[in-house]
């Protein structure tokens, strides 16, 4: 069943850290592949509540929302993190929504009616700025903001890693799974992405680098099996794409992993990755909503 790719209990806040917590909803389909979806929530000193990449709206989850403080900001901190922030918007009028740079000019943001309050880039506002830093990681179509929660040592992401779990995939999507480099415990942006990137390699570099310096830790994404411990390592392998030969072993894997080997890489495989991400990009902007 798709909610046995999730992690129960669903829509309800659980604490991972003070002030810190995590609600997990059932899947989204986008291109054929089950995603499990996650959002985060830091209370910030003064009380108030920051909804990190808002899952579908609830009443009930708002009402436990509200017995750990007012919700006071809602976050879409990429491109495809946006779609559940309508509801979420009528149901909280006062609550500010902050989004990545360029996603109010975006035509479906446009059409669905959602409000975009201002934006979030390489340094964080006002209102946050002495709790929780702002990391931007920018490419071609593609942009998202890593938040790191000084107090609790927490590192927010999006899509910068997906660590889908295989034995809880439908046997038939492991394969694609695979070759995207989405599964657990090897996961990291999918292959499309890393294309991407790549084309702005030497700032997303950067931007990876000071990801790691923050040692955070733990590492919480929204698809997936985060990091809950060893979170460090953890990132910094998901990571090595960008880091490079300081992040991985002789053969071009982590330590922990040189022994396994590896599938070979090649242009036909790569191709057929990304037509089937195409659709799976396709797909999630139609699902998720």
């Amino acid at each position: 069943m798709a909610h046995d790719l999730s992690y129960p209990p669903l829509n309800v806040p659980k604490q991972v850290a003070d002030g810190v917590w995590i609600v997990d909803a059932a899947p989204v389909h986008a291109g054929g592949i089950p995603l499990p979806i996650r959002m985060t929530v830091l209370r910030l000193a003064g009380g108030e509540l920051l909804l990190h990449s808002p899952i579908p709206y609830r009443p009930e989850l708002q009402h436990a929302l509200e017995r750990l403080g007012r919700i006071g900001h809602l976050v879409a901190p990429s491109v495809g993190h946006w779609m559940f922030l309508k509801d979420w918007q009528a149901a909280c009028p006062n609550a500010i929504t902050w989004a990545v740079p360029g996603l109010e000019d975006r035509g479906q943001v446009r059409r669905s009616g959602v409000r975009i309050d201002a934006e979030l880039g390489d340094r964080s506002p006002r209102v946050w700025a002495n709790e929780i830093d702002q990391v931007l990681i920018a490419g071609p179509v593609f942009k998202e903001v890593a938040l790191y929660h000084r107090a609790t040592g927490s590192l927010l992401l999006t899509d910068l890693i997906i660590n889908l779990e295989a034995d809880l995939l439908p046997v038939l999507i492991r394969p694609l799974a695979r070759v995207l480099g989405i599964v657990a415990p090897d996961g990291k942006a999918p292959l499309y992405l890393r294309l991407l990137l790549r084309t702005n390699r030497r700032a997303v570099a950067d931007a990876a680098r000071r990801l790691v310096a923050f040692e955070p830790e733990r590492v919480i994404f929204t698809h997936g099996h985060w990091f809950e411990r060893n979170a460090t390592e953890e990132l910094r392998r998901s990571l090595r794409w960008l880091l490079g030969s300081s992040a991985v072993g002789r053969d071009g894997l982590p330590p922990s992993r040189q022994k396994r080997g590896s599938p070979p890489t090649s242009t036909i495989v790569a191709g057929v990755a990304l037509l089937g991400v195409v659709a799976l990009l396709l797909g999630r902007r139609r699902k998720r909503r």
